[in-house]
């Protein structure tokens, strides 16, 4: 383990830093399989040099929640809000519900107990929904990352009313959810939930940081206020209205993810056992998880390890038929 990394450190894919720190002497260029992000992204539009000039304006926030209204099948009534990413968004939820007691479905995405914690809530992370207890804020990911868990719909819609007679909320973080919209919350999305979105996985395009909120007006319009004016950058804005009124696009991509998701199960089969992931990565268990690791990251090949369970390893989907070649290689020598 490299000398940066603490025991309390969350640990994200994507660190390529970390990646040439513990393997520097790895082949080039770096294949980066430790994200959850689609590797072939939407194909960029021409950006005006004014979305660079100037601050972004009403109308062009108006036209990208209006795509993503339609994209994510928002009902008229809902809120929603756009900002800079999810990540602030989880970073803000607590100010919702101030004196908290807080339960996390986990294991999963490691920034959402941190930040309710930081804002001094109580909190608990459960293995089973059936242990939210007392709690008064639930959160859970839908598909949950890392192993693809889907919670029903109609267990989140009980849960839903269980919290708002005791003036809790339901925050369903649906980061995955657009390769597999029927985990969604919506277009049902009853009172006292919150349903967060992602641009940026399915779509490829995680730099570009855009997010959405959705749920009751009274909760959007306070994140809203929280977030302040120009919040999301033009350029996002632009991208994002583009990118989500393209449903062809989506629709196409997804086919050809879960192909590829299916390719990736084929080729790590015969190193351990498939036991969850979504169109967009794979979640391998194998007791040799620590030396795959190794071995891969000697090979130029980066993966998503875990501090909760040393037995599993992240794989995401190669962008390209070099970098499957080059995988398949690095396996076929283990």
């Amino acid at each position: 383990m490299a000398a940066e990394e603490t025991k309390e450190a969350i640990w994200h894919g994507g660190d390529l830093a970390m990646a040439k720190a513990l393997f520097p002497q790895a082949p080039k260029p770096w294949i980066d399989l430790s994200t959850g992000i689609n590797p072939i992204p939407y194909p960029l539009p021409e950006l005006p040099l004014s979305l660079w000039q100037r601050l972004p304006g009403k109308a062009e926030e108006a036209a990208l929640l209006a795509a993503a209204r339609k994209a994510y099948r928002i009902r008229a009534e809902s809120g929603l809000v756009a900002a800079p990413g999810t990540q602030i968004l989880i970073e803000l939820l607590p100010r919702l519900v101030p004196a908290a007691r807080v339960a996390v479905l986990g294991p999963t995405y490691g920034e959402h107990a941190p930040a309710w914690r930081k804002a001094g809530a109580e909190v608990r992370e459960i293995a089973d929904l059936a242990d939210a207890g007392d709690a008064n804020v639930l959160v859970l990911v839908n598909p949950n990352n890392p192993d693809g868990r889907i919670a029903p719909q109609q267990t989140l819609v009980a849960l839903i009313g269980a919290l708002a007679a005791r003036g809790g909320l339901l925050v369903v973080d649906e980061a995955f959810a657009d390769f597999a919209p029927g985990a969604s919350l919506l277009p049902i999305l009853p009172d006292g939930a919150l349903v967060l979105r992602s641009f940026g996985k399915a779509y490829g395009l995680a730099g570009l940081r855009l997010g959405f909120a959705i749920g009751e007006p009274r909760l959007t319009e306070a994140l809203q206020a929280m977030l302040g004016p120009w919040a999301v950058a033009g350029p996002a804005l632009h991208v994002g209205a583009i990118a989500l009124g393209d449903a062809d696009w989506l629709s196409a991509a997804g086919e050809a993810r879960a192909a590829d998701s299916g390719r990736l199960d084929t080729l790590l089969g015969p190193y351990g056992r498939i036991v969850g992931g979504t169109v967009l990565y794979r979640l391998l268990e194998t007791p040799h998880a620590a030396f795959l690791f190794e071995w891969l990251g000697r090979a130029g090949i980066y993966v998503r390890r875990f501090q909760h369970d040393p037995t599993r390893l992240r794989f995401g989907l190669p962008g390209d038929e070099a970098a499957w070649s080059r995988l398949a290689g690095a396996l076929a020598t283990v």
